[in-house]
């Protein structure tokens, strides 16, 4: 027995807990049907958005694309509705990634309502396939993004630091280069927050080309600016891998937590790593 499930037999269930299986749990039979059906309804809402925006299909098939979409969005909002009304913390589930996407993805269509176009926000639905690495139970991907998003967070003050220095960096670099370039004739360096611009596009490495240094002086600056970025860009990366290092906890279940839904618990896991509601 999971230890998300509530240790009853299966004649006490209440209806509630049968529907929680369904909708948050993919182990079980009803759970996976109920999973694989949403994910089908995602993709082809998501391809009825998309078939809206070329000309040919919406002049022919415009009207029955809009009966789709609005299908589609009262389904996704009963959905909604039916996780908001499962969970012990609704407000826990509302507010949590896969809450903001459920409720993201039913929004435009109304939002449509008043404002002409929202509609087309509606490929946000595509987040929502996400949910097939639990549906197709790829644990060890699901473990994987897990220890990635730990990893991200605990690297995020050093980031943070990290890129306040680089944009300082940029804006030395791109005042100098205003000193450099500013007054040649015909020089694109026509300010500060222009020649910042130059700054950031080289020392990131993209080099677009639009602006070009025309003096020896500004041209070495440039190539100093280039090499500098290529040292810069491996400082990230081994920020960021220390901190996967230091995220990696060990085996994870997909398990939901009954108050906001969050999955990727440790299987020894007696509380919900994002609410701190106990785990049944």
């Amino acid at each position: 027995m999971s230890d998300q499930e509530p240790e009853v037999e299966d004649d006490d269930e209440t209806l509630k807990e049968r529907l929680w299986r369904i909708v948050f749990e993919a182990e079980t039979p009803l759970g996976k049907i109920f999973d694989v059906i949403l994910l089908w309804a995602i993709v082809l809402s998501v391809t009825a958005v998309m078939l809206e925006t070329v000309d040919s299909v919406q002049e022919r098939w415009g009207r029955w694309l809009k009966i789709a979409e609005w299908i589609f969005t009262g389904l996704f909002t009963i959905e909604y509705l039916l996780r908001l009304a499962l969970v012990r913390r609704p407000i826990r589930y509302a507010t949590s990634f896969f809450g903001v996407v459920d409720l993201l993805s039913c929004i435009p269509t109304y939002l449509s309502l008043f404002v002409g176009g929202a509609h087309s926000l509606l490929v946000i639905r595509i987040l929502r396939l996400l949910r097939m690495f639990r549906v197709l139970k790829m644990v060890s991907h699901v473990e994987g993004a897990n220890i990635i998003l730990i990893g991200l967070r605990k690297s995020r003050a050093k980031i943070t630091v990290f890129f306040f220095a680089v944009l300082l960096f940029a804006v030395l670099a791109g005042t100098l280069m205003y000193l450099v370039e500013g007054n040649e004739p015909g020089s694109r360096f026509t300010s500060i927050p222009m020649s910042i611009y130059f700054a950031v596009v080289s020392i990131t490495t993209v080099g677009y080309g639009d602006i070009v240094a025309m003096t020896t002086l500004g041209k070495a600056l440039t190539m100093f600016y280039v090499l500098a970025g290529y040292a810069i860009i491996a400082v990230p990366t081994g920020i960021v891998t220390a901190g996967l290092i230091d995220a990696y906890r060990g085996d994870q279940t997909t398990d939901a937590c009954k108050s906001c839904g969050a999955h990727g618990h440790l299987t020894d896991a007696r509380y919900c790593r994002r609410c701190g509601e106990k785990l049944d």
